[in-house]
């Protein structure tokens, strides 16, 4: 602040030229960390705000409505040898969503370690399980839609809400994966091109010998397993 009697600077507090200083320059907000890196964790927090409401709409409609809920049990259950098995599928699915986390932190492991050859096998892997779990979604939108008659608009079982709530936030989810499948394979490529080793110019490709990009696609992808967890307990749980 400027002095109008002396035309001096008063002197701030120490703490506000801290707050000022770490805030008015990126190197030091964001110290060591990509441009990269840092948009995609700003674009997973405004995701987080996009599914919390979401979630917080679907919540307040089941609360809220006069007409039972259907049970989650019943409409997701699939029968083996005529007796039905409550989310048999759902839980395969999970599991599936689950286990392909764990392929993708391998997969950013062996990037570190510069190993084309597993890091785009382990990628590969990766989006194999999501393509899977996407068909199985397909499959369960088929069997409700063909052979329940669930419509956004209506649901022969129950609150009409269930069926525009749960195509909304289950197809917005499935969207994500649909995306993150394309982007595992776009990436798996390049590697086993060997992309990032030599620098080659294009999309994807950062500063050579440096596969910050896959552990970029890990988090996009750890944050989409996150969300299919709160999904799993909100709609197929409760």
């Amino acid at each position: 602040m400027t002095n109008s009697n002396t035309g001096q600077v008063a002197a701030q507090p120490e703490g506000m030229q801290s707050i000022v200083a770490d805030w008015s320059s990126d190197q030091r907000a964001f110290k060591n960390v990509s441009w990269g890196k840092a948009m995609m964790w700003i674009f997973l927090l405004s995701d987080t705000f996009i599914f919390s409401c979401f979630l917080l709409s679907y919540m307040t409609v089941r609360m809220s409505t006069t007409i039972p809920w259907p049970n989650s049990s019943e409409i997701f259950a699939l029968s083996f040898g005529g007796e039905p098995i409550p989310l048999i599928l759902i839980a395969i699915m999970t599991f599936i969503l689950i286990t392909s986390s764990g392929t993708m932190v391998l997969a950013v492991n062996y990037g570190y370690r510069k190993d084309r050859a597993k890091t785009a096998i382990l990628l590969l892997i990766t989006a194999a399980f999501g393509a899977s779990f996407v068909g199985m979604q397909v499959f369960e939108w088929t069997k409700l839609i063909v052979e329940e008659g669930v419509r956004p608009w209506f649901n022969p079982f129950g609150a009409p809400q269930f069926g525009s709530t749960f195509f909304m936030i289950t197809g917005f989810h499935g969207f994500h994966v649909s995306v993150g499948v394309i982007f595992l394979i776009i990436i798996a490529r390049k590697v086993w091109r060997g992309d990032f080793d030599k620098g080659t110019r294009g999309f994807f490709t950062s500063r050579q010998g440096r596969y910050e990009i896959v552990e970029t696609m890990g988090l996009y992808w750890h944050f989409v397993d996150l969300v299919w967890v709160f999904i799993f307990a909100f709609f197929y749980l409760w």
